[in-house]
């Protein structure tokens, strides 16, 4: 999905759905019940590394190793300390300290953005499973009661009848959401509350 605050609706649909119905070659008539798991998650946005000069100590020395007349002359090597990751880079490939500073920035930089990139993967991962749980039925945010015509969401105790209607995304599905926003807000801004109050 996307357009213009999607996500600001569609978040409410994640979690264990569960459907009661009674299949056609259910000779007996007895409901069957199953469940699904849906993990709603924004789409993840770039990865930005910004690197504050405040927090890099960089460092010359003479380079070391095979490279003819020019090795052990100049302070051309660089190493460039991250001091909030306490990440090391040096940088001894070139002839001068100026492009050895650009070479070791750059490692750096991309270093910072694994380490940005998996923090960001493992959070969505953690937002994903919180979502669906393990799938088990008590773990239900919505029950579809086809026997009985009715949807039940579970999280603000709204039930209504009429699963096509519903399902075809009519005003009763934009009732619930409304509902579901304002237990939202409700209970964001008692958290802000008490954070505030203590």
């Amino acid at each position: 999905f996307n357009g213009h605050g999607v996500f600001g609706v569609m978040k409410f649909e994640g979690g264990v759905h569960r459907v009661q119905r009674i299949p056609v070659t259910e000779s007996l008539g007895r409901v069957h019940t199953s469940t699904m798991s849906v993990a709603i998650l924004p789409q993840p946005s770039e990865v930005d590394v910004q690197i504050s000069p405040n927090d890099l100590k960089i460092d010359t020395f003479r380079a070391s190793g095979a490279g003819g007349q020019h090795v052990n002359t100049t302070d051309s090597a660089v190493r460039i300390t991250h001091l909030p990751s306490g990440i090391v880079v040096n940088m001894q490939d070139e002839r001068s300290q100026h492009q050895n500073r650009v070479k070791a920035l750059k490692v750096l930089r991309a270093r910072l953005f694994e380490i940005k990139r998996k923090e960001v993967e493992e959070k969505r991962t953690k937002e994903r499973n919180q979502q669906i749980g393990t799938g088990e039925r008590h773990e239900r945010i919505r029950t579809y009661n086809f026997p009985q015509d009715r949807v039940t969401d579970h999280r603000v105790g709204h039930t209504v009848h009429g699963i096509e209607e519903f399902l075809q995304g009519s005003h009763l599905l934009d009732t619930l959401i409304h509902k579901l926003r304002t237990q939202n807000q409700a209970a964001a801004l008692t958290r802000l509350t008490e954070k505030y109050s203590n």
